[in-house]
């Protein structure tokens, strides 16, 4: 398989607040191809633009955050607040599964603040299994299936927990203060989500809250900056550590 790494979340920005810092990485030190995914296209993030006006603006952010490392953006058009575990949104994380030939594939926490989030998680974790399955879509693929389950890993929950506020462990971290410029500057593209946030969230500042976050994470593990980690290690499921040995654990 192919060195390419799939990170699939549900909104525009979400990969880049949680994993680009392993993306840059990935793609500075090991030449790396990377593709980042949204289930939707943040079309309920504005309370200003209508859900069409937004999703374009914001498909547009995403794409212009992908490009600024060299990464490919897709979108797979489900809608905010309706991504729900299903035949349909299962076969469209299978097909861009088996599109880009992921060897790792990166997605959300199981447990999160956010249903997006948690559906997400389950509908990418079921399309890891089912992509090599040439049954799963027996005589309707576009792409071949892949030759084996890639390697699978969950984000860090929005700050580091689940909806009942008990704290979320990453089982490692990765150093990404080398590449925070990166990371900041592709989280700086999502310029629309300032505004919202700061309605809706109380966030003031995406930026901020994101080097925030991976300071938390970066004095844990006793460096500046530093992204938390879990990995799928279910029965058939890869067991080697992939990411802790191409880019080190702390």
């Amino acid at each position: 398989m192919a060195n390419v790494v799939l990170a699939a979340l549900a909104h525009p920005d979400d990969a880049e607040f949680l994993c680009a810092g392993v993306l840059l990485r990935l793609k500075r030190e090991h030449g790396w191809e990377i593709h980042v995914a949204t289930m939707t296209p943040g079309d309920c993030g504005s309370a200003e633009h209508s859900p069409e006006e937004i999703a374009r603006i914001r498909r547009a952010e995403g794409a212009a955050a992908a490009a600024a490392i060299g990464a490919t953006y897709h979108c797979l058009e489900e809608r905010d607040l309706r991504v729900i575990y299903n035949e349909p949104a299962l076969e469209k994380a299978v097909r861009l599964i088996n599109q880009v030939k992921a060897s790792v594939v990166i997605t959300h926490s199981p447990d999160d603040y956010h249903l997006d989030h948690e559906q997400t998680s389950k509908i990418v974790r079921a399309a890891t299994f089912a992509a090599p399955i040439p049954n799963f879509l027996h005589g309707r693929h576009t792409h071949p299936p892949i030759d084996h389950i890639p390697h699978v890993y969950y984000c860090d929950p929005l700050e580091g927990k689940d909806a009942f506020g008990q704290p979320i462990k990453p089982a490692f971290r990765i150093d990404v203060t080398k590449v925070m410029d990166g990371k900041a500057a592709m989280l700086a593209c999502h310029e629309s989500q300032r505004a919202w946030l700061r309605k809706h969230h109380g966030v003031d500042n995406l930026v901020d809250s994101m080097k925030e976050w991976s300071t938390t994470q970066g004095k844990a593990a006793g460096v500046p900056f530093a992204e938390g980690y879990r990995q799928h290690l279910g029965h058939s499921y890869p067991q080697d550590n992939l990411l802790g040995k191409l880019l080190g654990t702390v």
